[in-house]
This record gives C-alpha cells, sequence and structure tokens, in this order.
C-alpha cells in the first residue's frame, strides 16, 4: 500500500486502475484481498477526500474507457463521498450531537478493558485484530472490511459507535467527517432506522477470500436505537462574490486548486490551511497529520512553480486575519468547527459546483440520490 502525495501519483493511480482494473471492478469490487492486493479497486479515497482529485475527473476518466451503463457500479461509489457529505450539510447537529456523544464517552471507556482491547487488536477475533493492525500500518481499510469491522465494534464487542467512528477518523487517511460518521451510523442502524448492517461469518469468509476462519459473531443483533430526529436546513449553498483583491483560504478538503471551478480567478494571496492537532477534538495518528501536511506541501511547491503566490498557514493564523476573505468551504467538520467556535466573521465561502447542484439531492437516502445520479452526470462531464 502506497499512498505518495503528489497529484501526479493520484493522476497516475487513477489511469492505472481504468485501463488495467476497471472493467472487473463490479464483479471484484466487494472482496478484501489484503493490504498486498488492491488491483479490485482504486484507493483514489485519500486523494478525492483531500480534492487533490475531484470525483469529475475520475468519471470522466471512467467514461472514456467504457459507457455509463458498464461503468455505472463505479460512478456510483465514486459519489457517494458526495452524498454523505451533501445528508450532513443539511443536517449539520448530527456532527455536534456525535462530537458531544463522544466526550461523554472517551472519559467513561478510558479504562475499560474491552474498549483497550479492541483499540490495540487484542480481542479473540482473528479478523478484527488483523484489521485493527493493518489499519494502523497502512491508514487504509478497504469499504467492505470497514463494515465487518464496524458491525463487529458494535454489536459483537458491544462498543459506542462513537468511539469506533472515533478510531477510524484518527487513522484513516481518506477520513472525512461525512463518509465516517455516517457510515458507522449506518451500520449501527441509526441512518436507516431500524436497519443494521450485520457481519457475518460466511460474508467475511467468501469476501476475504478464505483468510480467515473460525469467527464468531454476534449475527442476530438488534439495530442501535436512538430517540433523536433531525429537521433538515434550508441552505442555498450560494458563493460569496469574488474580488481581486481578497486573499483566498484553501482547506484539507479542496487542495488542487488548479482542478478547482475557480482557477481562472486572480486572488490577493492563496493561503493553505494546515490544521494540526493542536485545535482538532479527533486527535490525529502522526501519519495522518504528516499526510495532509505533505499533500499541502506539494501543492504550494506545483503552483510557486507557476508563478502564484501560496504558502502554508496553520489553522490559528486565520484569527489574526483583519480584512475580508475568501476561502473554499471546507465542509462540515473540524476545519469550519474552528471557524465557528472561534466566531470568525470575516470569511466567505466558495462552494464546487458539483457540491452545490448534486447537494440538493441529498435530503433523503442514497438510493433516492442515485436516481439523479445519470442527471448529475450529464450535467458535469
Amino acid at each position: 500500500m502506497d499512498f505518495d502525495t503528489s497529484r501526479l501519483f493520484a493522476i497516475k493511480r487513477l489511469n492505472n486502475f481504468i485501463e488495467e482494473n476497471l472493467v472487473k471492478y463490479s464483479k471484484l469490487r466487494n472482496f478484501d484481498f489484503g493490504p498486498d492486493n488492491r488491483s479490485n479497486i482504486s484507493c483514489l479515497s485519500p486523494y478525492v477526500s483531500h480534492g487533490i482529485i475531484s470525483e469529475i475527473e475520475i468519471i470522466n476518466q471512467s467514461l472514456k474507457k467504457f459507457s455509463f451503463v458498464k461503468n455505472e457500479k463505479f460512478i456510483q461509489e465514486v459519489l457517494w463521498r458526495i452524498y454523505w457529505k451533501g445528508w450532513l450539510e443539511l443536517r449539520p447537529n448530527v456532527w455536534l450531537d456525535y462530537l458531544e456523544d463522544l466526550k461523554k464517552l472517551k472519559e467513561n471507556f478510558k479504562n475499560n478493558q474491552n474498549y483497550l482491547n479492541a483499540i490495540n487488536g487484542k480481542t479473540n477475533i482473528e479478523c478484527f485484530n488483523y484489521w485493527v493492525n493493518e489499519l494502523k500500518n497502512h491508514n487504509y481499510l478497504h469499504n467492505h472490511t470497514r463494515m465487518w469491522f464496524a458491525s463487529i465494534w458494535i454489536f459483537t464487542l458491544d462498543l459506542p459507535w462513537q468511539l469506533g467512528a472515533e478510531f477510524f477518523m484518527r487513522h484513516l487517511f481518506d477520513g472525512d467527517s461525512a463518509s465516517n460518521t455516517l457510515g458507522w451510523r449506518w451500520v449501527a442502524g441509526l441512518q436507516t432506522k431500524g436497519k443494521n448492517y450485520v457481519a457475518s461469518e460466511w460474508n467475511i469468509k467468501k469476501f476475504s477470500n478464505n483468510r480467515f476462519k473460525n469467527i464468531k459473531l454476534n449475527e442476530n443483533p438488534i439495530p442501535v436505537v436512538d430517540n433523536k430526529s433531525y429537521s433538515i436546513l434550508n441552505n442555498s449553498f450560494l458563493n460569496a462574490n469574488l474580488s481581486k483583491s481578497q486573499d483566498l483560504l484553501i482547506f484539507e478538503n479542496n487542495l488542487s486548486f488548479e482542478q478547482s471551478d475557480f482557477n481562472n480567478q486572480s486572488f490577493k494571496n492563496i493561503y493553505f490551511v494546515f490544521n494540526g492537532n493542536e485545535t482538532r477534538q479527533i486527535k490525529l495518528d502522526e501519519k495522518v497529520i504528516n499526510f495532509k501536511r505533505s499533500l499541502i506541501s506539494n501543492q504550494i511547491k506545483d503552483l510557486n512553480n507557476k508563478s502564484l503566490n501560496c504558502k502554508m498557514i496553520n489553522i490559528q493564523d486565520i484569527k489574526d486575519m483583519k480584512e475580508s476573505f475568501l476561502g473554499f468551504y471546507p465542509s462540515i467538520g473540524e476545519n469550519l468547527d474552528y471557524i465557528n467556535s472561534n466566531n470568525i466573521k470575516n470569511i466567505f465561502f466558495l462552494y464546487r459546483k458539483i457540491d452545490q447542484y448534486s447537494w440538493k439531492y441529498c435530503s433523503k437516502g442514497f438510493f433516492n440520490f442515485k436516481n439523479y445520479i445519470p442527471k448529475i452526470v450529464q450535467e458535469f462531464i
């Protein structure tokens, strides 16, 4: 597993996957052959989640190879992240409530042996222990394995889903607030109320290519119950007025300025915002922090080579910026939390066109969103 931090590497990985492995994606995508064989999946999520390459780029390249019908499953998977973000943008209190729950649970479980065994890979479930170590060593897990992992965490180890979501967020290179939080809620049975995802021995055996055996799990659990309900906010996601005399802030979710909808605009200065663990409520693994820092550094290097005035700043520096400035919208998560908690009023956001267009279809479940995917693709490709 190699996750180089240059855009060139990400593009090369995309092209190689499309040329060599996309044809078998629908058939093989659910198999986890282990970290030494990821040829059946693209492994692009760490780059998509940071905006190094975009969903539009990926879909466009795939459609050059195969028709929409042959590509449909792959395109659906690419757009999941946009759906999750849109769903959370319409219900931001889901994220805030998660963080509040997490604070209490971390205190309550800090000395819980069952929890400590889980995060240290010392349970009596071999495959789970293997995945804990894989996650820590490679900062990545196959998507199917993430579902198994979460189900075992919640229903067999009987641990709060919030702590599992934190564990993933801490170690995943591709972790983002929406996909991670809502994915764990979905497994628990909260996202689609009463419908949980249950890992089973036969499924793990089959799709891990028989790498694991004698897997004793709770295969008849009841879904997690939460009586909270969240109303949908009415948000138009309109762009701020552009001005050449303003500075632009780029956060960690939209790092490729050249691939943005605003790459033809002139800005006074371009600042890439680095958010270290000092300000985060969920403290990230040092490798994840270094991965983010290196992605930013490479983007700055590329842009400075093209005579654009760019530099990295720490997120705390935003408080000292007196004039109004623009920012690529950071989406719900730690960066936006910092802005809101510090009452920073002089930042005005710019949104990606694909988000503005797609998020209006995110008020319901993904199967409803899926009906609009051909329309989204037609609009942007």
